[in-house]
């Protein structure tokens, strides 16, 4: 026989397991599924807390023992396209109630699972759309493929001057509401032709739509068409297209009232060193740089790299390994397999272009990786690598095309181009962020802050509660700590 001290020790023990078996085992014929991308990472974990504490079983992955979906602050619509979606990705797994929040807080407040009722079901009495309208979409740009080539180009290109139009207004919700709805027409699987294919997708509001209906009914739309003539948005887009000219300075030279290059050219003292760089060379760098033009830049800092630091690589990002043929700048990526070992790299680098008469300009930023708060910070803002950015005097292959051909032909065109030294820990990081697209890198950071808790940026993969960095040595790695499905550069055109 125990003693009695052990005995006792013994008895709580058995009974903490029973406790902890009792909220799977009080309500068998009940497993609940809360569905995170409405509510997010940090309110779906209190409410699995809240749940299990009063005896409901709550199931961390979707699966065939789902008994209750729950979702918040989704229609039925959306609700039904995500259960579809989940029925395609795992066929034969059966369909569970999809239920809104109101059933989960009165079942918790009753203590037991309440009578599921009409007023608690996500469902449309309506038949579900034709085989022409779209699938299930993703309400994160991260979250789905987005081609370089797609069907709705008219439809997308509208919507992308009006949020550029609205940038320049410094309005920065009507911005992304129309780059996030004309990112979602860059990855429909086919062309839309009606108002009703629309139904049930993410981020098109009522002026999204109007302006898509209004293209569907007259082939053009009259508000695009007001913005493209007004005399302050081709002002402000003349102006922004300037090398170190942002939205603030073009919207201050223009209430100044000015409105040419020329005018600009008149007051130099106006401009930074930057600026009359990016003036002085302003036709060629307002034409597009075409991939053999990128490449053949590559092998100019690829000489230069290996020459200042043999072992080092150079890696073509931005919109050209997305897929481009052609695009405004060129962007590498500088790394060494050691760490440690690029550090003071490019004035090295840029000296040598220098003394080939390569660089018509470049502007120097050290590095600022020794202030740890950077890595942790999600910021919107740049790195905090060592850079320049240059404008490179690229010689012309005899046969090329360009200039005025009743113009003597140019033996050189300036191009934009920047160089960007990483350590190799950090390289997976600054790749996946400087190869865009822009929308692409801000949903993904919007996903990882709100759908998993955690800092993304350029320089690494940081967990807020756990003080913790996530290592990685590719971007697959990435993709697969936010639980997300890997998409190849080709694919992240958003």
């Amino acid at each position: 026989m125990l003693p009695r001290r052990r005995r006792v020790r013994t008895r709580s023990l058995d009974d903490a397991a029973a406790s902890s078996a009792l909220p799977s085992a009080r309500f068998p014929g009940v497993a609940i599924y809360l569905a995170e991308p409405r509510m997010g990472r940090s309110r779906r974990a209190f409410l699995t807390r809240l749940a299990r504490s009063k005896g409901f079983r709550v199931l961390d992955a979707y699966s065939s023992e789902v008994t209750h979906v729950v979702m918040e602050q989704t229609s039925a619509q959306e609700a039904i396209c995500w259960q579809e979606h989940m029925t395609a990705t795992s066929p034969g797994r059966p369909h569970p109630a999809l239920l809104d929040i109101s059933w989960f807080t009165e079942s918790m407040a009753a203590g037991h699972p309440v009578l599921v009722e009409v007023r608690h079901r996500l469902e449309v009495a309506e038949p579900r759309k034709g085989p022409s309208s779209p699938t299930w979409m993703p309400p994160y740009a991260c979250q789905r493929p987005t081609p370089l080539t797609h069907h709705n180009t008219t439809l997308s290109e509208a919507l992308e001057t009006l949020a550029e139009a609205a940038g320049f207004e410094g309005s920065e919700g009507r911005l992304l509401s129309f780059r996030r709805a004309a990112s979602v027409l860059r990855a429909l699987p086919g062309p839309v032709t009606s108002l009703s294919q629309l139904q049930g997708l993410p981020h098109f509001g009522k002026h999204s739509s109007r302006v898509v209906q209004e293209l569907l009914e007259h082939g053009a739309c009259e508000e695009v068409e007001r913005v493209c003539c007004s005399e302050r948005y081709r002002t402000m887009k003349l102006f922004t297209h300037i090398f170190g000219v942002g939205v603030r300075t073009a919207d201050r030279w223009y209430q100044e009232g000015l409105r040419t290059l020329d005018e600009l050219r008149e007051q130099p003292q106006r401009l930074t060193q930057q600026q009359k760089a990016g003036l002085q060379h302003h036709r060629d760098l307002s034409t597009p740089v075409g991939r053999f033009d990128a490449e053949a830049v590559q092998q100019v800092v690829e000489a230069a790299v290996g020459q200042a630091l043999p072992g080092a690589t150079v890696t073509l990002t931005g919109g050209f390994r997305r897929g481009k043929l052609q695009g405004h700048d060129v962007d590498f990526l500088i790394t060494h397999p050691e760490d440690g070992k690029e550090a003071g790299l490019l004035p090295r680098v840029m000296h040598h272009l220098q003394s080939q008469g390569l660089v018509l300009y470049h502007q120097y930023q050290p590095s600022r990786l020794d202030d740890p708060t950077r890595l942790t910070q999600q910021s919107h803002t740049m790195d905090a690598f060592e850079r320049s950015f240059c404008i490179f005097r690229l010689p012309r292959l005899p046969g090329a095309a360009g200039g005025d051909p009743l113009e003597p032909y140019p033996a050189w065109k300036a191009v934009r181009v920047d160089l960007v030294v990483v350590p190799s820990s950090q390289f997976p990081f600054a790749l996946l962020g400087w190869t865009g697209s822009q929308l692409f890198e801000r949903e993904l950071r919007r996903f990882s802050r709100k759908e998993k808790g955690l800092c993304l940026n350029s320089h690494g993969l940081f967990d807020p509660e756990q003080k913790t960095f996530f290592h990685v040595a590719s971007e697959e790695d990435i993709f697969r700590h936010l639980g997300l499905q890997y998409l190849p550069p080709e694919q992240r055109n958003a």
